[in-house]
């Protein structure tokens, strides 16, 4: 998805974290912001694109989200993405724009984060990295793989436990 505020939502996930995703989740069963070229990587079960649009359909199961990085619809995805009861376990990807109402409320929902080391190269539709990517990026878990999640995405950077600090947060009040 986006890196930069271009309007060019097309960023490609390179595949070893896809891998690590399926390796943490078992499977993914949805990517609702996709196209057909993604899938040759995500494989996932269902998958929406910007022509039969995620945010109108339902959510279920364990999802993979690298929304699209536009304002207006990065908001949109993460509170579907919160709110959609379906939704068993996630792993989403986006920004590290701590900053911003739509990563507070990742925060406040995820069990785990991974603040990547470094920025993360994404890929083009011609497979080729793309440089220049101006911030580093965060993955946000919830599921009941946290042991997993830690173990796989932990090579990519520091894992934060959200859990430990939503219930330290929750005895002081």
């Amino acid at each position: 998805m986006q890196i930069t505020e271009s309007g060019n939502n097309e960023w490609y996930t390179p595949m070893e974290y896809v891998d690590s995703a399926r390796i943490v989740m078992g499977a993914i069963d949805l990517d609702p912001a996709s196209n057909d070229f993604a899938q040759a990587n995500i494989k996932a079960k269902t998958y929406y694109t910007a022509s039969n649009c995620g945010l109108s359909k339902d959510w279920e199961g364990r999802v993979w989200l690298n929304p699209p990085y536009s304002r207006k619809l990065l908001n949109k995805f993460v509170d579907k993405l919160i709110n959609e009861e379906g939704v068993s376990e996630y792993i989403c990807l986006v920004n590290s724009s701590t900053d911003t109402k739509w990563c507070h409320s990742l925060m406040n929902n995820a069990e785990l984060m991974c603040l990547t080391k470094g920025r993360i190269s994404f890929l083009n539709q011609q497979g080729l990295k793309v440089k220049g990517n101006s911030r580093g990026q965060i993955f946000f878990y919830k599921g009941n793989n946290g042991k997993t999640f830690e173990e796989e995405f932990g090579k990519y950077g520091k894992i934060v436990d959200l859990k430990k600090i939503h219930n330290e947060k929750s005895k002081e009040m």
